[in-house]
């Protein structure tokens, strides 16, 4: 996966050791990774409501068995109230924080690092604080979270009017407007009206396959919004990733499995379908879709088959 230079250079920055403010803690000293039920106590003494809404089958990329959502509002915390806030659970574990109302005030008062700047948003990299100005809206993540760009997900629970009656349009297919070989002229339509919005970065040049990466934000897959990454070599696509979460890696490869029967290669970090088309990364959670030749070129210089 190649990401623009300036993202690259902060997310570096990012490590599992780097623990110090945690700025979720200002809900009364709550942590990343704790349970549904240590997170529900700290929260109920705070907040003037409380909700939990557990999903029958998780969508959320870093779930693999259970999806939770705790939502709150006027949440006090000691540098102000905050409207409304959802906390969302993966597995029993903390995982993504959203908050909306006196967010970024709130959240960013204490704070002493300088923020970078990434698309519309501010973020404070070793707090993997995310904030948009113009919504007041704040999204707190683990680390990979923001591997799967969750800072562009907004939890739609967090509107306590919210209703999912409708049956949704999501498909276990790979996006049909995915197609490789066609040019960037003619794919970029449909890349925009599938997503909810893209960017466009040229690249560093040690992909000989690919100049140009369409980031887009939003597109549905198995339920749920994705970060695709569209990459074009002499303005025609050959390579798009599809990230996602290693909670969801079943889910995924019975997908692919259903969509284009069983894996052909199989290794402790890959498992490939369609003539070396698509590949199921697992040591970094991602879907890779390949035009045929550099597929089958990738069979022998990569996979060495």
């Amino acid at each position: 996966m190649k990401i623009n230079k300036n993202f690259l250079a902060f997310l570096s920055l990012i490590f599992p050791l780097m623990l110090s403010a945690q700025v979720e803690s200002i809900f009364n000293d709550i942590r990343l990774n704790q349970s549904l039920q240590v997170v529900t106590q700290k929260l109920s003494k705070i907040s003037e409501s409380s909700n939990i809404i557990s999903i029958e089958k998780p969508s959320f990329p870093l779930a693999n068995n259970q999806e939770e959502h705790l939502v709150c509002s006027q949440v006090k915390t000691d540098n102000g109230i905050i409207s409304s806030v959802v906390f969302t659970f993966a597995d029993d574990k903390l995982k993504y924080i959203e908050a909306r109302g006196n967010a970024r005030k709130t959240l960013t008062r204490t704070l002493t690092d300088t923020t970078r700047t990434y698309l519309d948003y501010d973020v404070y990299v070793s707090e993997k604080l995310f904030l948009k100005k113009k919504e007041d809206a704040a999204w707190i993540l683990t680390q990979e979270g923001m591997h799967t760009g969750l800072f562009a997900w907004e939890n739609p629970y967090i509107d306590a009017g919210y209703k999912n009656k409708i049956k949704s349009k999501s498909s276990s297919q790979i996006p049909e407007f995915i197609k490789m070989g066609v040019s960037l002229d003619e794919l970029m339509p449909s890349l925009e009206s599938n997503s909810n919005f893209t960017n466009t970065e040229k690249l560093d040049g040690t992909d000989p396959n690919a100049q140009i990466q369409i980031n887009c934000f939003g597109v549905d897959y198995l339920g749920f919004p994705r970060k695709i990454e569209a990459r074009f070599g002499n303005n025609i696509l050959n390579a798009v990733w599809i990230l996602t979460g290693k909670g969801e890696e079943d889910r995924i490869r019975k997908a692919l499995t259903n969509q284009y029967g069983k894996p052909i290669f199989v290794n402790d970090d890959w498992e490939i379908f369609n003539n070396w088309q698509v590949g199921l990364r697992k040591d970094k959670p991602e879907i890779l879709l390949l035009e045929k030749e550099i597929g089958l070129k990738y069979k022998t210089s990569y996979f060495k088959q």
